[in-house]
This record gives C-alpha cells, structure tokens and sequence, in this order.
C-alpha cells in the first residue's frame, strides 16, 4: 500500500482522544442529531436521501460539539446553542456537497460521493437547500452577533472555495498562499463554531476571541495533518484512497515545499505531475519519495503542531474546567492523528 507513516517525535504514551469532548457534548448533540434529521426533511424526496446520504456517514462531528462546549463552558443552558450546532453542521455538509463537485471526488468518508449517486446538479441544490436551513435556524436563535459571525464564515469559506479554483494546478502557489486558502475553506468554520458559543452565553470579549483564535488554529492544525495523511495514512482511515490529492491535481504544503526544496528536474517532475495530469500510482510512488526527501510531511506536521500550540495558548487564560480540558485535548487529537 502506498503510503509513509511519519510518527510523532514527541508523542505521548496515552494516544489523545476525542472522548471527554463526546461524553461532555453527550446529552446535547442527541438533540443536535434529532434537529438535523428534522430539518433535513422535506417532501421533496430527494432532498432527505442526499442529505442523509452524507449526515448518517460517519462524520465526527467535531465543528458543532465545539459549538456545544464552548457555549457550555460558560455555563450555557439553553437551546440556541443547540440550533446553532446543527446550523454549523449544515453549513459544513453544504460545503463538502459543493466541494465533491468541484474536485469531482468519487469517495467521500469510504462510501460513494452524492454526486456520484445522484449526480452535481442534486448535490449542489441540496448543499443550498441545507446553507438556508441553517440560516433559518441562525434567525430562529435571534442573535445578531451570532448570525453575523456564521454569516461572515459562509461568505469566507465561499471565497476560500474560489481562491483555491484560482491557485489550483499551479506549482508556483506559494506557503502563504495556501495557507490563506485553508484559513478561509477550512479554519473559518472552525473559528466561528468556536465563537458563537460565548456569544450565546452572552460573555466577555476576551472569552469569545479566545474561542475564536482556538478555533482558527485548530481549524488550520487539522487541515495540514489531512494533508499529511492524504501521502501517509491509510485508505481505511481516510475514507478515501490514499494519494487523491496527487491524483485530483491539488496543491498542498507536503507539495509545495517538496516542489521548492527540489532540483530543476524534480520541479519539472511535480510540473508535469500536477499540471500536466501525469499523476498516475508510478508517478505517486515517485511523489512519495520526493516528499520524504525533502522533509514535506515532517515539516508539515511541524506547521501542525506550531497551529496547535496557538489554539492552546488562546484558551490559557480561561478558568480551568472538564471543558477546557476536552478542548485542549481536541487540539492533541488532531495531530496525533498521524502518529
């Protein structure tokens, strides 16, 4: 199998876990679930069946339990939180329906993509149908602040989508420049599921941009190691095969600084190989190499783990709590993913 697992120098004895942050989330995520089933209904039969279709895939819906923990952290009871949970949730599923579409992806979390079962126009109609669910429920909750940050995110992460048309196939597109496609299509979400939690809770400014600058960072950490297992993880884990970014053209850090660190004719290699389609498994296996030459996923993982280190001292100066604890340990989790 291709593939090259990069373990974690430092990793620790007790693997990092998502666990505290599910059992904590336990009670109020069973009610987000009976809220997305619910709002994904429609008597238009095909609506439920493609937005089932993803929801019921075995996600871990991590982007609406910050939501719920951020919020509760602060002593949160009521129901808003959970509206805008599932309201994160829906805008996260819109945007991978529309992104299966723009990358043309077959698989999606190991099952077969919407697109590929109903088609791009059912997928991207459907991803609108749930972004304006999740609008409804935003108004429903009756805060400003909190339809603004989410709104804000939707516009963003839209663009983001957009930016990363523009860069695509391009081996010139530099560190900085990738890392402002991921701030926009992946970390933003992550950042306004973190924010609007305190908003509810009505606290202070400094708690909520605390959550927020958490958020960021854990949105980008997460992403850079996706990337890194996309060259070292494996099929079964990924819910797709291992190597599509290689295969679908895109350009990610692992390739970025292999392509910079690498000589003429390795450049003219990654050349031909991502802007030229020649990115078939010979060609893969060459990349592979290429990329543990030159450092690509360990240095990734590093960018990783400096992200991470941000979204931890962002929460530092909040009260210790069993919530605090399970977000930091989310922050571990994430990365150790690779290890």
């Amino acid at each position: 199998m291709l593939g090259v697992v990069i373990p974690l120098e430092d990793s620790k004895n007790k693997q990092a876990s998502v666990k505290p942050l599910v059992d904590l989330t336990k009670a109020d995520m069973e009610r987000v679930n009976q809220l997305i089933l619910s709002k994904a209904g429609s008597d238009v039969q095909m609506i439920p069946e493609v937005a089932n279709h993803l929801i019921s895939s075995g996600g871990k819906r991590l982007r609406p339990m910050l939501t719920l923990a951020s919020a509760s952290m602060f002593g949160f009871t009521g129901d808003a939180h959970v509206k805008l949970a599932t309201s994160v949730e829906f805008m996260h599923t819109a945007t991978l329906l529309h992104d299966d579409v723009v990358d043309e992806s077959d698989l999606r979390r190991g099952k077969s993509t919407a697109r590929m079962i109903w088609g791009n126009q059912a997928s991207v109609l459907v991803g609108d149908f749930l972004l304006g669910q999740a609008f409804r429920m935003m108004v429903d909750v009756g805060s400003l602040d909190a339809l603004d940050v989410l709104s804000t995110a939707a516009s963003v992460i839209a663009e983001g989508e957009v930016l990363q048309l523009s860069v695509a196939k391009n081996m010139e597109t530099t560190e900085d420049d990738y890392l402002s496609v991921i701030r926009a299509k992946t970390a933003a979400l992550f950042a306004a599921a973190a924010e609007v939690g305190p908003i509810v809770a009505k606290t202070d400014k400094a708690s909520r941009n605390a959550l927020k600058s958490y958020g960021m960072n854990l949105g980008l950490a997460f992403q850079l190691v996706d990337d890194v297992l996309d060259y070292g993880g494996k099929a079964a884990d990924l819910g797709k095969n291992v190597g599509d970014d290689f295969r679908e053209g895109k350009i990610t850090l692992p390739v970025i600084l292999s392509y910079r660190r690498g000589t003429s004719d390795e450049r003219s290699f990654w050349r031909d190989a991502i802007e030229g389609g020649k990115s078939d498994d010979q060609n893969l296996e060459k990349a592979l190499g290429l990329i543990t030459r030159y450092g690509g996923l360990s240095d990734t993982i590093a960018r990783a783990q400096h992200y991470g280190t941000i979204a931890r001292d962002a929460l530092a100066p909040l009260p210790q709590s069993p919530w605090k604890a399970a977000l930091l340990e989310v922050i571990d989790f994430c990365i150790e993913r690779v290890s």
